[in-house]
């Protein structure tokens, strides 16, 4: 029989960051850099790079859906339940370019019983609102650290 180990919340979500980001090829390769998480948020960054950019010179939209995808995940993972989306919108408001930094924050809106929503903003290294993602996640089976649990 194992004993969970109790952390406080903060110290669960950086050990539920670590875990995922020890796995988390697809936004490494695109260099997304993980600023900071806490319980239910999650605020994350990626420089736009020439071969992020579609045929009119923009950030491809995939991409910053990818890094709201990534912020979403980092927020709703964070309680050391694995949890995966089930639905996402985007809307984009601007457009980023090549060089522009953008940073996406997500705030989890709604953890009950096995599911949540999230909210994330996109905006560029001037505070301009380029984006904002709406995820719905569903906890399924498993913990990202074993044994690892939260305090009250």
């Amino acid at each position: 029989m194992t004993t969970a180990k109790v952390v406080s919340p903060q110290q669960l979500a950086e050990a539920s960051r670590d875990a995922m980001w020890a796995q988390d090829r697809a936004s490494q390769a695109l260099g997304i850099e993980v600023l900071e998480v806490g319980p239910g948020r999650a605020r994350l960054r990626m420089k736009v790079r020439p071969d992020m950019c579609n045929g009119h010179h923009l950030c491809h939209g995939g991409l910053i859906f990818t890094l709201s995808d990534s912020a979403f995940a980092f927020a709703c993972n964070s309680h050391n339940k694995v949890t995966v989306a089930n639905n996402c919108a985007i809307t984009f408001i601007a457009s980023a370019r090549e060089g522009d930094v953008l940073t996406a924050e997500g705030i989890e809106r709604h953890r009950g019983g096995r599911s949540g929503v999230c909210d994330v903003t996109v905006t560029d290294q001037d505070g301009k609102l380029v984006a904002v993602f709406r995820g719905h996640s569903t906890q399924i089976k498993g913990e990202l650290v074993p044994g690892l649990t939260a305090s009250p």
